[in-house]
């Protein structure tokens, strides 16, 4: 258990409120992050937020790609990330040259990226998509071929879902969430037998089949805080069970172990933001986001796209 410096969470408050910054902080972030936040979502809950606010500054407790997406959507804004080492393995599985080889081998697909995508592969995609619009946001598109970028687990969990639409699936995956298997599940189901399931769809394909429901972050916090069940078997984030207990502390919420991945589904990148640093960058303004022009005016065609959608 983190002993959380009372001393230090003043000097946040402190700093924070001197220059008007907004705090925005990810599900799966530290739980003491998360009780110093302003606001707290997944993915598109965020990047609304971001879009929204009226602060001067923005400290983003998320991993890289979150980060570059408030930049995009504030340019004016000042954004700080309080570990620039904090990044996403799956967003690192695409490459901006490889989806503009991919366009060019399918002229009449539309790019439709995950929102887990760095900045400069949302420069050459048509749209941006979370795990929580996904299915919504390509129902909408007109055409008929869909090059999905990168995830190829939620892409094939799209797909299933809009099988009127051929789907060119790229091979990126989330390393947390690919190594939960089913067989980790299901031996806490034997122990629950009356125990709910809950997965996100950045698992892989034969976890997401068994499970009683599969969605976002915080849908998966939503069904399993008022689900009839007094069992959840979570299958995602360990860090959203800060979230979880404070919703409703009165259910049990179990974690399966993440077969060679630091036991629970646990992303060793989104621990890498910690309160001294959120401290750090507020007093210093250093870890500033700086993204070209012209990324920035590329890659925000599509996030408003979705943004429009949602």
């Amino acid at each position: 258990m983190v002993v959380v410096s009372e001393s230090l969470v003043d000097k946040i408050n402190r700093l924070r409120k001197e220059k008007n910054a907004v705090i925005l902080a990810h599900y799966y972030q530290r739980g003491e992050i998360q009780d110093i936040a302003d606001y707290i979502g997944d993915s598109l809950e965020l990047a609304k937020k971001a879009q929204n606010t009226d602060a001067d500054m923005i400290v983003f407790c998320g991993v890289r790609f979150m980060a570059e997406t408030a930049k995009i959507l504030n340019p004016d804004k000042k954004v700080l990330h309080p570990n620039p080492e904090s990044g996403c393995p799956m967003a690192d599985m695409a490459t901006v040259e490889r989806v503009s080889k991919l366009k060019q081998q399918y002229p009449d697909a539309v790019v439709v990226s995950y929102i887990n995508t760095n900045a400069d592969v949302k420069t050459v995609s048509d749209i941006i998509v979370t795990s929580r619009n996904a299915v919504k946001v390509v129902k909408s598109l007109d055409a008929k071929r869909i090059i999905f970028v990168p995830d190829q687990f939620l892409g094939g969990y799209i797909a299933k879902q809009v099988p009127e639409k051929e789907f060119i699936l790229w091979k990126g995956f989330c390393p947390p969430h690919f190594n939960l298997s089913k067989e980790a599940l299901l031996e806490l189901k034997r122990k629950y037998p009356d125990a709910k399931i809950a997965v996100h769809p950045e698992c892989n394909t034969d976890t997401v089949e068994i499970a009683d429901f599969v969605g976002s972050t915080t849908q998966i916090i939503e069904f399993a805080t008022t689900c009839d069940s007094d069992v959840v078997i979570i299958g995602t984030e360990v860090g959203i069970e800060h979230t979880l207990k404070k919703k409703n502390p009165n259910k049990k919420y179990v974690f399966p172990q993440a077969a060679d991945y630091c036991g629970a589904v646990h992303c060793c990148d989104m621990k890498k933001n910690t309160l001294d640093k959120v401290a750090q960058v507020l007093e210093e303004e250093i870890n500033e986001v700086i993204l070209p022009e012209e990324v920035i005016e590329k890659a925000r065609i599509p996030l408003e796209r979705m943004l429009e959608l949602s």
